[in-house]
């Protein structure tokens, strides 16, 4: 009789039409919006708990889906992260990242929104940081002010025409120039790994980012 066929095996990622179904439905479903609350709601545990003990406290956030949300773009451009050309079909894409944030009209995100109300009311700085161009600046404060984030200390945005290889070359020298400031930063939080990359916080918290990944 002839011998069965053997199967090669195969190292073939995930399929990338099945990763965008799960992540849709991840979002649709209320899981995302779930594991938003759970992880904001451990940080304002923290900030509670360590406000009062510090002379200066700070919370250093960024902005892109941490405490606005992207979502109406995400799928518009279904995951896709082109950042020229013009956004002027929503709900149908395709939608410039860079003409979206101009708009300044990302809603917020509501677990997030909670938590900078919080952190006000206990007397902590918050400050911003986020890789945004600068030039992008009166349009992101206005965007924030509209949402319900007045009040921060200082939004933090990179010199237009600067490029960094990660996230983390940016943020992590700013924060240091925070704590240079005398601030405490007892708690420092976003949606990317590069977010939070090279210290200078007493503790880090990282929300749920299945739809891109920013090194």
């Amino acid at each position: 009789m002839p011998s069965a066929q053997s199967v090669p095996a195969l190292e073939q990622p995930a399929n990338v039409g099945d990763v965008k179904l799960v992540a849709t439905a991840y979002y649709n479903g209320g899981a995302y919006e779930r594991d938003l609350a759970a992880v904001t709601s451990e940080v304002s545990s923290w900030l509670s708990k360590r406000a009062s003990q510090v002379s200066q406290p700070a919370l250093v956030l960024d902005v892109d889906d941490t405490v606005l949300s992207n979502w109406q773009v995400i799928k518009a451009d279904d995951f896709g992260r082109v950042i020229e050309g013009p956004c002027n079909a929503l709900p149908a894409g395709p939608c410039g990242w860079a003409a979206w944030d101009l708009l300044g009209r990302a809603p917020a995100i509501t677990p997030s929104l909670r938590m900078f109300e919080q952190a006000r009311a206990l007397g902590v700085a918050v400050f911003f940081i986020t890789g945004r161009p600068e030039s992008q600046r009166a349009a992101t404060e206005r965007n924030l002010r509209n949402t319900g984030y007045g009040g921060f200390t200082r939004l933090v945005m990179v010199p237009d025409g600067k490029h960094y290889s990660s996230a983390a070359d940016f943020k992590a020298p700013v924060r240091a120039g925070i704590e240079g400031e005398g601030q405490t930063i007892i708690a420092n939080m976003g949606d990317q790994p590069s977010d939070l990359a090279g210290g200078h916080a007493e503790r880090t918290f990282l929300l749920p980012n299945p739809f891109y990944r920013i090194p």
